[in-house]
């Protein structure tokens, strides 16, 4: 076998696909396009619109080496061999190209001939009724009966619950071909480890579990880097491989320890952090940053794994960030975004790091005494009050909390946790102002048997309109419906527009509009006259404050822009408010504007206003 580094196993990997036709494409962000998924689990994940069929193949063969996260097993990570949230996974792909025998004959050869692995150190899987893969490698590869195992569900790949999916056959390492052919179990995993998967892509699942064909048939195949790196560097983990290892020894160098020499709770926690670093690292260097929803959730979770770990080995103080140093450093050459993003990257780990910090003593004190309860010692549980005190005061995630009961044998109220949150969200909703200015209860019955209002306000501010429902009151205070409205309903941080109705003698002003589902309800007080069911009436916005709030609101979206542009490309809206009068932008981002950068984005803004650019308007579909 050849002694190949990390980087010159993705190398020769990617070129050994090159000069068999195969395109080689970089890897796609770690937050995927697909809105099923959080974040990029597979390599074939970027490619699944394909796969069903709903994009044309941009070429028929490529190859890539995708980053992927994976926090299902998280629980394992630094206990087993080769559990990881971040991995690296290299793969072949053939879009209606080529299939089984193809597949199967290259990932052979790359195996054996460009990485040098034994035949006899190698094993194969096939699915239980896949006859024809059983028959390529039996006859056309040579592998003996013995060591090619049909296996069943675990032999049927799928991306998630429901897309692309497939039989699949697996290549597998033996670390002791010594022990014989005989009884073969690829599940023995202090004998065997899968190194490589080809999935014959033909079939899709629905979200009712039904199978039908795909298009087209197609090749997925994942090779796990860190595994390869274990086998052809021979070393007993994937922690131990290049990749990773300097990682922990950075962690058990800051701890003052020599890792060789420290027990397995303390080995241990330097793969968690190694493993997590890494992850962090590329989450936040492709745009993530922490906070309590979505993969907000995912990375914050994993930094303050990493404080807790960190503590656990003797690190006192901040020190995440000078480990992910040495992560951007092992990992630069192949993402050079890690590099170009270092200062995002540093400067999000220290700053949840230390926020962290700040409460962790006070909530390691708490659950200490919540541990020492004689309730808590009888149950053998946590209730669910107490990991809800945790989270919401001290910031420990209730899996963290989980996992340190864990560690006591004792196990968490997750039930108990789950309803102390709904009382806090209904408590916060109560909080609110509780003003209906939509009638909500009241425009369901009273809209039932009218269409949705129709827009023209992006076109007319002035339109001739029917009055369909008004809400009842007993004071000049109106709600009402139109058939057609030039009125904008507030949405999007846009105020809603402000005019007059007018049928005859009456006149009515407009004081705000709403949405309340397909409807716009106008909001406004009776003038004079009286507004009727039926009534024929003319919707005039106010043309001055409109023209204003239009704008600020394209005001925002140039906003936004010159913040991607000079500031950081993976800043993002968290919200806004523009109305005739002001507009007001809101951003995630780990830290205030210099002066310097406000005066570049100001100056950046008015440029592209007194460029005078053209505005269209067009409804999209």
């Amino acid at each position: 076998m050849l002694p190949l580094a990390s980087d010159e196993i993705r190398a020769k990997f990617l070129q050994f696909y090159a000069d068999r036709g195969h395109t080689v494409l970089p890897s796609a962000s770690l937050i995927p396009e697909d809105p099923t998924v959080l974040l990029t689990i597979a390599g074939m994940l970027p490619f699944k619109p394909i796969f069903l069929g709903q994009q044309e193949a941009p070429v028929p063969r490529a190859t890539t080496a995708q980053k992927c996260i994976r926090t299902n097993d998280i629980e394992n990570v630094g206990r087993t061999a080769r559990h990881h949230t971040f991995f690296e996974m290299l793969g072949n792909f053939s879009f209606g190209d080529y299939f089984k025998k193809e597949a199967i004959a290259w990932g052979w050869e790359l195996v054996t001939g460009v990485f040098g692995i034994p035949p006899a150190r190698l094993a194969v899987s096939v699915y239980l009724t896949d006859d024809e893969a059983y028959g390529i490698w039996r006859e056309t590869i040579g592998v003996p009966a013995a060591r090619i195992c049909r296996l069943g569900d675990d032999n049927f790949w799928a991306a998630g619950p429901t897309g692309p999916c497939g039989p699949c056959s697996e290549i597998y390492y033996d670390f002791h071909p010594e022990r014989g052919d005989a009884n073969i179990d690829l599940e023995d995993d202090s004998r065997f480890l899968e190194i490589y998967n080809l999935v014959f892509m033909e079939l899709n699942r629905d979200a009712n579990g039904q199978l039908t064909p795909l298009a087209q048939q197609n090749i997925d195949t994942g090779l796990g880097l860190e595994r390869m790196a274990q086998v052809l560097q021979g070393v007993p983990n994937n922690y131990e491989t290049d990749g990773l290892w300097p990682l922990l020894q950075k962690t058990a160098a800051l701890a003052g320890r020599d890792y060789r020499e420290s027990d397995a709770q303390t080995q241990r926690s330097c793969k968690t952090v190694g493993d997590h670093i890494r992850a962090v690292t590329h989450l936040i260097a492709d745009g993530v940053t922490a906070s309590n929803v979505g993969r907000g959730y995912v990375l914050r979770r994993l930094l303050r794994r990493v404080v807790r770990h960190g503590r656990l080995v003797g690190i006192d103080g901040p020190f995440a960030a000078e480990v992910a140093q040495t992560a951007i450093a092992l990992g630069e050459k192949a993402y050079p975004n890690l590099r170009e993003r270092e200062s995002v990257v540093l400067t999000e780990i220290e700053r949840e790091e230390t926020r962290f910090l700040q409460t962790l003593d006070r909530g390691e004190k708490l659950l200490a005494e919540i541990l020492d309860r004689p309730e808590t010692q009888q149950t053998q549980r946590i209730a669910g009050t107490d990991v809800f005190v945790l989270y919401d005061t001290y910031g420990f995630p209730w899996e963290l909390t989980a996992e340190m009961a864990e560690e006591q044998g004792l196990t968490v109220d997750l039930e108990g946790f789950q309803a102390e949150m709904a009382a806090q969200q209904e408590r916060a909703k109560a909080a609110r102002v509780a003003v209906d200015v939509t009638g909500k209860m009241a425009w369901s019955a009273l809209a039932k048997d009218n269409e949705a209002t129709v827009f023209v306000g992006y076109h007319d501010l002035t339109a001739a309109a029917t009055v369909v429902a008004i809400a009842p009151t007993a004071t000049s205070q109106v709600q009402f419906l139109l058939d057609r409205t030039p009125f904008y309903a507030e949405s999007g941080g846009q105020v809603g527009d402000r005019g007059y109705v007018a049928a005859g003698e009456t006149l009515v002003r407009v004081d705000d509009v709403q949405k309340d589902g397909a409807y716009f309800v106008h909001i406004g007080e009776v003038l004079r006259g009286q507004l009727q069911v039926g009534d024929r009436v003319t919707a005039r916005v106010g043309t001055p404050e409109r023209r204003r709030t239009q704008a600020h609101h394209s005001a925002t979206h140039l906003l936004q822009a010159a913040l991607k542009s000079l500031v950081d490309p993976s800043i993002g809206q968290a919200g806004s408010l523009v109305d005739g009068d002001r507009l007001r932008f809101d951003f995630h981002w780990s830290r205030p504007l210099t002066p310097e950068e406000v005066v570049a984005v100001e100056q950046q803004v008015n440029q592209w206003v007194m460029d005078g650019h053209r505005a269209t308007v067009a409804v999209m579909p």
